[in-house]
């Protein structure tokens, strides 16, 4: 009755709300003279005195530290704004960039049916109802690996989710994560820039340029957690990158500038001045090197060429006056840099940005896979924990849909009867741990098996224990399983004896009878073949076939033998409309009629 009070929405709110089980709240202590124990007994009095004063103090304590970490994300949204734009920024850095992808690849690996979200539940309903949500209303195969990549990216991903009471979940749309809030319960928020601040009483998600807030089932926040200085954020996976990718673009600016400005080849022009005056020398010297060279700039404002600022160029030649006229080489070449393969302090970087990143190298093409795959191998393994931290930090919201969208379909005692996982995108890692399976079932059957006149190392049970790792209670269980599976190959074996026709067979064996002599012949109902049809019932004879017709004139010898069949023995070859009305085909008729053409065919020839 207490339900039907309230909305379904209000109800939601309850499941979410703050006096739901599923959020952590402060601890509520009151401190007053009527609550405290009634008693005589003095020491009981001071006892439950003292207890009530410890829980007042345990209380305040806690609204500190709500408190404190109120600050915390205060003083981190500046700095989060700042982040965000950086990564924004790391996008177009093609290592970066490629790491994303191969997050959200890896991630998101489909199996060999093409899915990438597998549910699994004991009842069937709700597995359907599951399926139809993730496949067909929030087309998870196409939306989750968006959304992986821009929780990686970001650390947080913020999707709206359409409800509607009736129908649960029926879509979602992706929001801009830059412009997202997220509110814990006790930080004070300002409404709009005409209110005052207040104080929040439940987790709420505020859209600051649309002015738009939103309850906590209405918001899917898909969030990486690692950094506890971020929280309530997550944590993005190029977080640590950044320094690393700052320098990495100053090393690179710095080396194409060395390259541009080094790497060409000059010409040294020795111009001789003779004793020229030390005054005139330098227009001399510029008047040859313009008859070289004489680039014009034109003013943009005037239009008129100017010949006086000519900028010397990186590629341009120098021009050097001297006096002796005997000087060798007038013209000697300058060589670029020698050392532009030299690149160790942009490898030193980029070694840094993929240590950064936890991606292998191999993984980005930096370099080949070398001892036969192994070493890539244990990279692999070492790499797809990684990858398995971020599928339980998707799953953690994706189960939160579920549970919203089972709850407004009415599905209240059926909130955890589901279990949804992401595929495993390492195979090296399943076929590490089924090494060490097959040494554990090595090693427990040497320590089972009995030695000649001795008895064996271990009992079973204890190998089980120490070297398989069961538990007394799994032991109990697999020996009662044993003696099922024992029983159920006994009852395998008698099963002749037990069914000796199971009517598998029984639509095959009406097609196609048993032949007996030149005549076919259908089964009886016992199952038993006889020649001729089934008898009628109640022992009536048999109907006698039609009349054969007599044979051509002329023929003294006997009539051919009517052959009869029956009429389900011809369904593969003949219409059910031939044969309406009798049971019995008489094909002495089709006989007579192919001798009479024959006969006139051999007298046309004969003519």
């Amino acid at each position: 009755m207490e339900q039907k009070k309230y909305t379904v929405w209000q109800r939601l709110g309850k499941v979410f709300g703050p006096d739901s089980n599923l959020d952590q709240q402060a601890p509520i202590f009151k401190f007053d003279k009527k609550e405290l124990l009634k008693t005589k007994n003095k020491q009981e009095f001071e006892t439950e005195k003292l207890e009530a004063q410890q829980s007042l103090y345990i209380g305040k304590q806690w609204q500190k530290v709500e408190s404190n970490l109120y600050q915390q994300a205060v003083y981190y949204e500046p700095t989060r704004m700042a982040s965000y734009y950086d990564y924004e920024s790391m996008e177009y850095t093609p290592e970066i960039s490629a790491a994303l992808d191969i997050y959200a690849e890896e991630s998101t690996t489909p199996d060999q049916d093409g899915d990438i979200l597998k549910i699994f539940s004991e009842s069937k309903r709700i597995k359907q109802v599951l399926i139809d949500l993730f496949v067909n209303r929030l087309d998870i195969n196409t939306n989750l690996p968006m959304w992986t990549r821009n929780t990686c990216k970001f650390g947080d991903n913020f999707i709206y989710l359409k409800l509607d009471p009736e129908k649960g979940v029926v879509g979602c749309q992706q929001l801009p994560n830059i412009q997202i809030e997220r509110l814990e319960k006790g930080m004070r928020f300002q409404p709009d820039k005409y209110s005052q601040e207040m104080e929040n009483d439940a987790l709420k998600f505020v859209w600051k340029e649309k002015n738009m807030e939103f309850n906590t089932w209405e918001i899917g926040h898909f969030r990486i957690l690692g950094d506890d200085r971020k929280l309530p954020y997550g944590t993005s996976m190029l977080e640590k990158a950044r320094r690393i990718w700052k320098q990495l673009l100053l090393c690179e600016d710095a080396m194409l500038i060395y390259r541009v400005s080094r790497a060409p080849e000059r010409r040294v022009f020795k111009v001789f001045v003779g004793n020229m005056d030390d005054k005139d020398v330098d227009a001399y010297v510029q008047k040859v090197a313009s008859k070289f060279k004489r680039d014009q700039i034109a003013d943009s404002k005037t239009g008129n060429v100017d010949m006086r600022y000519n900028q010397l160029a990186v590629d341009q030649d120098y021009f050097i006056p001297v006096r002796d006229a005997a000087a060798n080489n007038p013209i000697d070449t300058l060589a670029g840099a020698a050392n532009l393969a030299e690149i160790a302090d942009i490898e030193y970087i980029q070694k840094k940005l993929v240590t950064a990143l936890r991606i292998p190298k191999a993984y980005l093409g930096f370099e080949e896979a070398v001892g036969e795959g192994k070493n890539l191998s244990l990279l692999d393994i070492r790499f797809a924990r990684t990858i398995n931290r971020i599928q339980k930090s998707m799953l953690a919201e994706l189960n939160k849909i579920a549970i919203i969208h089972l709850f407004l379909l009415g599905f209240e005692d059926e909130l955890t009867n589901f279990v949804l996982s992401l595929n495993n995108p390492s195979k090296q890692g399943e076929l590490l741990s089924l090494e060490i399976w097959k040494e554990k079932f090595a090693i427990y059957k040497e320590a089972v098996t009995e030695i000649a006149n001795t008895i064996s190392p271990t009992s079973a049970s204890w190998a089980k224990k120490h070297i398989l790792g069961f538990s007394d209670e799994e032991i109990k269980l697999d020996i009662q399983q044993q003696r099922i599976e024992r029983a159920v190959a006994g009852e395998l074996v008698k099963t002749p004896e037990v069914i000796t026709k199971t009517g598998l067979f029984t639509n095959l064996d009406s097609l196609y009878v048993q032949k007996s002599g030149g005549t076919e012949t259908a089964p009886t109902e016992g199952g038993e073949e006889g020649g001729g049809s089934p008898p009628p019932p109640g022992g009536a004879e048999p109907p006698s076939p039609p009349p054969s017709e007599p044979p051509a004139a002329g023929g003294g010898a006997e009539p051919p033998t009517t052959e009869r069949l029956v009429r389900k023995d011809l369904d593969l070859l003949l219409e059910e409309t031939l044969l309406t009305g009798t049971d019995y085909v008489d094909l002495s008729k089709g006989r007579i009629t192919i001798d009479q053409i024959d006969k006139k065919l051999k007298d046309l020839i004969d003519k």
